[in-house]
C-alpha cells in the first residue's frame, strides 16, 4: 500500500492491470495503490468497484477509482487487495457526484464516497436487494380447508392467506402468531405458493399512476406547472416562490405525475426528518407507485433497501433529507428541493456539503429540471432568479380564501411578563381559544429559561467548558449547556455570594408551557421541542393529537414552524423576535426573517383567517418594520443590495478555515502561520482572492477547545477554489497533531 494522487488519465476499465488506484475512507486527500490478485471481476477492473484492502492493521472497504500499469512506487512494494466485492461498478452518475463533491468541497474522495454509501455497503455487504417471501393461495379456500379438517391452526392460516388477493409476506403472517413450520406444511401439501420479491416492492408502473384525482389548480399554479413541463427534457432550474399555503406541494405532485408518465424517477429533498412522514403520507396517498424514504431515522438495512430500489429503478419516487442527494437513480427525471432556503440542507461538520447546491450541480450534469420551492427563498436563489439564470415562478395567493396574516409588532418595553408573555397577548390567546381555535406560541429556546442568575450579586450560570451560559431545565431540574451538553445540578444557593435568591432569566419552552398551563388549566398544552420528542414516534403522536382540532395551545421551537400544515391554528404568538436582529453573523437577519414568515404561515391555513403577534423590544427597528409592513420580499431585496455593497454572498464567494486546539496559543499559531503563507502565495500568484484573519470564532472556547478562523474571499469561484485547494494541501502537510483544522466552502454560518 502506497499513496498516489491519481488522476482522470488513469481511469478506465482494464482486464489485467498491474495497479489499482483505490479511494479509502481516510481524511487524506489522495488515492492508494494496490496490486490486483485473483480473477478479475466479470466486467474487468474499472472505476466504481468496491474492494477490501489492508490498511495498516485493519482491512477497509475502498472503491477503485482507476486502474493502470504504473505507480509512483515500485510495484513489488504494493500490497495486494484482499478481495473484490462487486462484479459490476457502482453507478457512473453516482461516482461523478461524489468526485464533484470531493473536489468542490475540498474533501477526501475516499471519505466522500464512504459518506455517500449506505452503512451496509461500507461494511462490505453485497450490492443486491434484500428479498422477502410472499405466500398466495394455490387452490380454492373450500378445497384447502376440506383437506385440513384435522389441522385447525393450518385452517386458520390458510384463511388468513386467502384474505389477501396479492398474497401476504412472511413477517405479516408470523406477526399473527403463526410459525414458519406451519407455512412449510401448507407448501408441502401444495395449498400455497411461495415467491421471492425485493423488500422494497410495490405495484408496477401502470396507468393510472395516481390513486386519487389531482386537485384543481388556480391560474398561478397552472401557469407555473405549464412552465415546468416545458423543461422536462433538459436542465431547467426554476424557483417556485409561493407564499405559505399557496399550494406548492400540489404543483410538485402534478409535476411528478408528468415525469412518471415519461417513465422517469423523481427525487424530493425536504429539510427536516420531521417533515418526511407528512410528505411521505401525502405522496403515497396520491400515487400508485412505490415511494421510498431516506433519512437518519431508518435502520441501516432500511436505508440500503430504499437506496437499492432507487438505483434499480423499482422506486420511482424518492423522498429524503440532505443525505438523499447521494441516492443513485436509474432514470432520473426531476429533482425537487422543498424549503430550499433551510439551513438544514448544509452539513455542518465532516463533509460540509450543501444538498441544495449539489442538487443543482447534479441536475445540470444529468440534464434534468430542478425545482427549488420556498415561501422565503434564500438570497442566493433570489439573486439567481433576478439575473435570469433561474426561472422565477410566483404563487401569491393562498389555496384558502384568506391572505397570509400580517405581522403585528407588540412592544415589550416596560411590560410585566408571565412566561415571556405580556397581558395584551395573553388576552388575545384567551379570545382565540374561546373561538375554538388553536394557538401556536413560538419560542426558539428549549428548556425552562436561557440561564439562571443571582439577584443579589449578579452571578450568571456559565458553562465551564464553553464561552456560553447554561440553560435551566426543570424536568428534571438541572443546568445544561446546549453547545457541549455538559450538565450540572441546579444550585440551591449562589456559588459566588451564598444568596438563595437565584432567579430564572428569560423564558424557554418549559417555562412558557408552565405559564400557559396555569393561565388556561382546562386547555391542553403541547410542547414540541427536541427534549419532548426524543422518543421515536413522539413527534408524530403529538401532531396527530393536534390535528384533531380540539382548542389547544402549542408551544414549539422552529421544528414546529417548518412546513407543517396545522389547519386549526388561528393565532400565532412569537415570544421574542429580537434574537437575530443584531447578531454578528451577516446571514442572521435573513434567517430570522425567514423563520418569522414561516412561523406566521402556520396561522389561518383553513376556513378561518389567522393573526400573528410578534413581541419585540425593538418595534421601531427599520428592518423589522419593513418585514411587518411590506413582507419578506421587500426585506430580501434590500438585504441583497446591502450584500452587494458589502461584497458578501451571493455577490462574493467565501471559504472558511477553522482551527481548534486545547491550547489557545497552538490554535493562534497554526492559524497565523496559515494566514501568512496563504497571503504570500496569493501575492506570488497574483490571484484575486483576499485572505482575512485569523480572528477568534464568535464562540472562541467550546468544549475546552479554542477556535480560530481564517477567511478566504473571492469574486470568482474558480480563483477561490484554486486558493482553497492550495491551502488544504499546505495544511495537510504542515498542521501538527495538536491542531484540528477544517475547510468550509460556502459557509452558511461564521460561528
Amino acid at each position: 500500500m502506497v499513496d498516489s494522487q491519481g488522476d482522470a488519465a488513469r481511469d478506465g476499465a482494464s482486464a489485467n492491470p498491474r495497479v489499482l488506484h483505490v479511494a479509502i475512507p481516510t481524511p487524506l486527500r489522495r488515492l492508494f495503490d494496490y496490486r490486483p490478485v485473483g480473477p478479475a471481476p466479470a466486467q474487468g477492473w474499472q472505476p466504481g468497484l468496491r474492494v477490501k484492502v489492508p490498511f495498516g492493521r485493519r482491512q477497509l472497504v475502498g472503491i477503485v477509482v482507476g486502474a493502470s500499469d504504473e505507480s509512483d512506487w515500485p510495484l513489488d512494494q504494493l500490497k495486494p487487495i484482499a478481495a473484490h466485492l462487486d462484479d459490476a461498478p457502482l453507478p457512473e452518475d453516482w461516482q461523478w457526484l461524489c468526485r464533484f463533491t470531493a473536489r468542490y468541497y475540498q474533501h477526501s474522495l475516499g471519505d466522500t464516497l464512504h459518506h455517500a454509501l449506505p452503512g451496509p455497503l461500507r461494511q462490505g455487504r453485497p450490492l443486491e436487494a434484500r428479498t422477502r417471501e410472499r405466500w398466495e393461495l394455490a387452490t380454492t379456500l373450500d378445497s384447502a380447508q376440506s383437506r385440513l379438517a384435522r389441522a385447525p391452526r393450518q385452517r386458520e392460516l390458510i384463511a388468513l392467506v386467502a384474505q389477501h388477493r396479492q398474497g401476504v409476506v412472511t413477517s405479516a403472517i408470523t406477526a399473527q402468531g403463526f410459525t414458519r413450520a406451519q407455512l412449510q406444511a401448507l407448501l408441502d401439501k401444495q395449498l400455497v405458493t411461495r415467491t421471492e420479491e425485493p423488500v422494497t416492492a410495490g405495484e408496477p408502473w401502470q396507468a393510472p399512476l395516481t390513486a386519487e384525482p389531482s386537485l384543481s389548480l388556480n391560474r398561478e399554479q397552472s401557469t407555473a406547472l405549464a412552465a415546468l413541463h416545458e423543461g422536462l427534457d433538459r436542465f431547467h432550474p426554476c424557483l417556485l416562490h409561493g407564499v405559505t399555503g399557496s399550494g406548492k406541494t400540489e404543483v410538485y405532485l402534478q409535476l411528478i405525475e408528468g415525469v412518471l408518465g415519461h417513465g422517469r424517477q423523481a427525487l424530493v429533498l425536504v429539510p427536516e426528518i420531521g417533515l418526511t412522514p407528512q410528505t411521505l403520507a401525502r405522496f403515497r396517498k396520491r400515487f400508485r407507485v412505490p415511494v421510498v424514504a431516506l433519512h437518519s431515522g431508518l435502520t441501516d438495512l432500511e436505508r440500503l433497501d430504499a437506496w437499492e430500489a432507487a438505483r434499480s429503478g423499482r422506486a420511482p419516487i424518492v423522498i429524503g433529507t440532505r443525505s438523499a442527494i447521494f441516492t443513485p437513480l436509474a432514470r432520473p427525471g426531476v429533482i425537487i428541493v422543498d424549503e430550499e432556503h433551510d439551513g438544514s440542507f448544509k452539513q455542518q461538520d465532516g463533509l460540509r456539503y450543501h444538498a441544495r447546491d449539489l442538487a443543482i450541480a447534479r441536475a445540470h450534469h444529468e440534464s434534468i429540471p430542478i425545482l427549488l420551492g420556498s415561501a422565503t427563498p434564500s438570497l442566493e436563489s433570489l439573486a439567481q432568479a433576478r439575473s435570469g439564470r433561474y426561472r422565477h415562478l410566483r404563487l401569491t395567493q393562498r389555496a384558502s380564501r384568506h391572505a397570509p396574516a400580517k405581522l403585528e409588532l407588540v412592544d415589550l418595553r416596560g411590560r410585566l411578563r408571565q412566561g415571556g408573555l405580556i397581558p395584551p397577548v395573553i388576552d388575545a390567546i384567551r379570545q382565540a381559544l374561546a373561538a375554538e381555535g388553536q394557538v401556536l406560541v413560538f419560542i426558539n429556546r428549549r428548556g425552562f429559561a436561557p440561564t439562571l442568575g443571582c439577584h443579589e450579586c449578579g452571578w450568571i450560570a456559565e458553562c465551564r467548558h464553553c464561552d456560553s451560559r447554561m440553560t435551566l431545565h426543570r424536568h428534571p431540574p438541572r443546568l445544561v449547556c446546549h453547545h457541549c451538553e455538559h450538565q450540572a445540578p441546579q444550585p440551591d444557593a449562589c456559588p459566588a455570594c451564598g444568596s438563595a435568591d437565584l432567579r430564572p432569566l428569560g423564558a424557554g419552552t418549559e417555562r412558557t408551557e408552565e405559564t400557559l398551563s396555569t393561565l388556561f388549566p382546562d386547555t391542553p398544552v403541547y410542547r414540541i421541542d427536541r427534549d419532548s420528542t426524543r422518543r421515536k414516534e413522539a413527534f408524530d403522536a403529538l401532531l396527530t393529537d393536534i390535528r384533531r382540532g380540539t382548542p389547544s395551545l402549542l408551544v414549539g421551537t422552529q421544528m414546529l414552524a417548518k412546513g407543517h400544515h396545522l389547519p386549526h391554528v388561528t393565532l400565532v404568538v412569537v415570544v421574542n423576535a429580537d434574537a437575530g436582529l443584531y447578531a454578528s453573523d451577516f446571514r442572521a437577519l435573513e434567517q430570522s426573517a425567514q423563520l418569522l414568515i414561516q412561523v406566521a404561515g402556520r396561522a389561518g391555513r383553513a376556513e378561518r383567517p389567522g393573526r400573528v403577534l410578534v413581541q419585540t423590544l425593538h418595534p421601531d427597528d427599520p428592518n423589522l418594520r419593513l418585514l411587518a409592513d411590506s413582507g419578506y420580499d421587500a426585506l430580501a431585496y434590500q438585504l441583497l443590495e446591502e450584500r452587494r455593497l458589502a461584497a458578501l454572498p451571493p455577490f462574493r464567494h467565501l471559504a472558511l478555515a477553522r482551527f481548534e486546539a486545547a491550547s489557545e496559543s497552538d490554535a493562534n499559531d497554526a492559524a497565523g502561520a496559515a494566514g501568512e503563507v496563504m497571503r504570500a502565495w496569493l501575492v506570488e500568484r497574483e490571484l484575486p482572492v483576499h485572505c482575512l484573519g485569523p480572528v477568534p470564532a464568535p464562540m472562541e472556547r467550546r468544549q475546552n477547545r479554542y477556535h480560530i478562523q481564517l477567511m478566504l474571499s473571492g469574486e470568482r469561484r474558480s480563483a477561490l477554489h484554486e486558493a482553497s485547494a492550495w491551502l488544504a494541501g499546505w495544511l495537510e502537510s504542515n498542521a501538527t497533531r495538536k491542531v484540528r483544522w477544517s475547510l468550509d466552502i460556502d459557509p452558511m454560518t461564521l460561528s
